[in-house]
């Protein structure tokens, strides 16, 4: 069964009527049913009732149309200075629709702009001030560092002296006061034993880096400067490759890091791992850790910025 398709309504219109309303400027799907709906009066007439009917739903519909030569038209055959009135004034109110519209529009676009701005404000602050706090605590852990090397030297200092009294035979001061001193290999026997971890390693292993070229400062501290640019690259973008990968035979790499004294060693213990025939250091993606780069990462600036690293380990060993 077909469907039933919805009549086309049949109109009749004047053809004179209908050719002037089209020189207006209306469709002539408008200007038919303008002219049927004011019975083919005037010009006049079709236009006010198109002005209160612009939004009818079936306005932009074409009906079937009759066009009735024998219809007389009372207007005359110029087009009256109320019509042109009553085109401009349609005109202008579509206009007018408009501009209200895009004034929406850009009232719209300008909140959302505000917004994002807000957001990006906000999410600006909060990482700033992560980033203070970061670099608070890095400050105070560096203090704390510092201020531990240094009583650990004063009292290896004072117990040198005691030492070296004792060896000449001199007298102790306040030793009837102060209980003896005990010797260095006492003090050493006490101290409870510590197991060796890898940030151990670490430590050991720029310790004994800084050590051997400790008449070139500038060598030592553009190595440690490279070995935090590495480790940093990995702790930011663990799925990097490139950061990921060092060739080893890169002249840079080789100046800087790879023929000095535990360089690789360092990226080693870091996780890096030797690939291709020894050609690469390749840090596998499933092996980052980022917890572990970042004590490394800390490390690194410790050695760079703090005059006592390793000048205590060195001192036990002598």
């Amino acid at each position: 069964m077909q469907p039933q398709q919805a009549e086309v309504p049949v109109m009749e219109v004047n053809m004179n009527l209908l050719g002037k309303l089209e020189s207006l400027g209306f469709p002539r799907a408008r200007a038919v049913r303008g002219l049927h709906y004011t019975g083919n009066t005037t010009v006049e007439d079709a236009v006010n009732w198109l002005i209160d009917h612009e939004n009818d739903a079936d306005i932009d519909q074409m009906p079937l149309v009759v066009i009735n030569l024998d219809v007389e038209s009372p207007q005359p055959n110029d087009i009256t200075e109320a019509i042109k009135l009553k085109e401009q004034e349609l005109r202008d109110r579509v206009c007018m629709k408009n501009r209200d519209e895009e004034k929406k529009l850009e009232r719209e676009r300008e909140k959302e702009r505000i917004r994002a701005g807000k957001a990006l404000l906000e999410a600006k602050r909060i990482a700033e001030e992560n980033e203070r706090k970061r670099l608070l605590a890095l400050r105070k852990a560096e203090k704390e560092e510092e201020k531990r090397a240094r009583e650990k030297v004063l009292k290896k200092l004072d117990l040198d002296k005691l030492e070296r009294k004792q060896a000449l035979g001199l007298p102790l001061e306040n030793r009837a006061a102060k209980p003896p001193l005990p010797s260095i290999q006492e003090e050493k026997s006490s101290l409870p034993v510590k197991s060796i971890t890898k940030a151990d390693h670490m430590r050991e292993c720029l310790r004994s880096l800084k050590l051997a070229y400790k008449d070139d400062n500038a060598k030592v501290k553009k190595a440690f400067q490279t070995l935090l640019i590495y480790v940093g690259n990995v702790a930011r973008s663990p799925d990097e490759e490139k950061f990921r990968k060092i060739r080893l035979s890169n002249p840079k790499f080789q100046e800087r890091v790879g023929s000095l004294k535990g360089g690789i060693k360092f990226l080693e213990l870091c996780g890096f791992e030797r690939s291709e025939g020894d050609e690469f250091l390749v840090f596998p993606r499933d092996k980052v850790d980022v917890q572990s780069l970042n004590t490394a990462g800390s490390m690194l600036k410790s050695a760079l910025t703090n005059p006592y690293f390793g000048l205590l380990e060195k001192m036990k060993e002598d």
